[in-house]
């Protein structure tokens, strides 16, 4: 069960007005290209564009590099948006240690094993999605984008092993606003995780019921997500959660290997 993870091709993410780009320390060729952000902010704010890495992977991201995402949030409460089913979801905390178990459980879920060197480039890929996961937390306006992680209520624990994690993001793409009747933005969820060892006890059901109550806070009434159109698990999910399909990719698509993806939405009314 998983979306789209933030290294396939998708809609830029809305970030802070300032020029920057992300530069880790070592590069490593790999036989695919991968998303990498280099972007100028118009008057708005809103992320212009998105450019591909040349065939490149980040292989080292080291400690330091980690640990200046953010300062530790030791001490402080943790508020949890959704607590159910003995999981509860929060915003992920800025502390170095989580970003990495964080992004450990994408690599997880989205990594598709090789015939030769598995390891190795599976090594490469946890990499990669842990610098794309700090760029993001480092660049992102902080009520525009979200990294929300699922954890066990029930231990105690200083820091607590993540079983689950979802992205959301605002994002304005007029090919999904063309569904939403009014709308100028919608949040778009993607990168939904499960560790393999905690699926099927409704970690997923959890993370989804937390991107609703997100979208409470910031006063969105409209989401959406994108799912692999032969993954019936994950569709049966985000259909039970309140999503509908409203389009699908090209079938063209399909005739060069790809998986075609459907688009699913929902609107949640919230009362003032």
């Amino acid at each position: 069960m998983a979306s789209t993870l933030s290294l396939s091709p998708k809609p830029p993410i809305p970030l802070i007005s300032h020029r920057t780009q992300f530069k880790p320390q070592n590069f490593y060729p790999l036989t695919r290209s991968l998303i990498s952000f280099d972007y100028d902010s118009d008057k708005n704010g809103f992320q212009t564009q998105l450019s591909r890495r040349k065939q490149v992977c980040c292989v080292s991201t080291t400690k330091q590099e980690v640990g200046v995402v953010g300062k530790s949030d030791k001490g402080r409460e943790i508020e949890y948006l959704v607590r159910e089913f003995r999981w509860g979801v929060r915003k992920l905390y800025r502390v170095g240690e989580e970003v990495r178990m964080a992004a450990y459980v994408q690599a997880e879920a989205f990594y598709e094993p090789m015939a030769f060197f598995n390891d190795v480039f599976y090594e490469f890929f946890k990499a990669e999605v842990l610098s794309d996961l700090m760029f993001r937390m480092r660049n992102s306006a902080s009520d525009r984008y979200a990294c929300l992680v699922a954890e066990s209520v029930n231990e105690s624990t200083a820091l607590q092993e993540l079983v689950g994690i979802v992205d959301v993001t605002v994002q304005r793409h007029e090919d999904v606003l063309v569904h939403f009747s009014g709308a100028e933005e919608y949040l778009y969820v993607s990168g939904i995780a499960v560790l393999k060892k905690f699926r099927r006890q409704k970690v997923g059901t959890v993370l989804l019921k937390a991107c609703d109550a997100l979208s409470r806070q910031w006063r969105y009434n409209f989401l959406a997500l994108r799912a692999y159109e032969d993954d019936l698990g994950a569709r049966r999910l985000y259909s039970s959660a309140g999503y509908n399909v409203v389009s699908r990719d090209p079938l063209w698509m399909t005739w060069f290997g790809m998986r075609r993806r459907v688009l699913m939405i929902k609107q949640n009314n919230f009362q003032d």
